[in-house]
């Protein structure tokens, strides 16, 4: 039974020339060139437009970046200075007032033992 089925499969099986049409051979691909088209060859390929910047060059990217660097820097130093001087400013400011705290109280012993003074003699 397992003989008549196997026969039975042989005989509804596709033949070997027809399974080689599907696909072909190594030797068939291998002949095949490279063709194209009249139309293909003739078609032209639109490039997009390109806006067209001029490139900076490595002495205007110096000169820019030195100016912008000063710049900057310049800045800084400017809003640092400003700073400074409102600290000193402050600083020197409550000097005077002490200073004059100082003066108005070495007066007011001064005044003081001068009374004293005229009361003895």
């Amino acid at each position: 039974m397992a003989a008549r089925f196997s026969t039975a499969l042989r005989t509804l099986s596709l033949p070997r020339p027809a399974a080689s049409l599907l696909q072909p051979t190594i030797a068939q691909q291998a002949r095949r060139s490279f063709q194209t088209s009249k139309t293909l060859r003739d078609a032209v390929v639109a490039t997009p437009v390109v806006a067209t910047r001029r490139p900076v060059g490595a002495f205007r990217g110096t000169l820019f970046g030195f100016l912008l660097g000063s710049v900057l820097a310049g800045g800084g130093l400017y809003y640092y200075v400003i700073d400074e001087y409102k600290v000193s400013n402050e600083l020197l400011t409550e000097d005077i007032y002490a200073l004059q705290a100082a003066v108005q109280r070495i007066e007011g012993y001064v005044k003081s033992l001068e009374s004293e003074v005229k009361t003895k003699k």
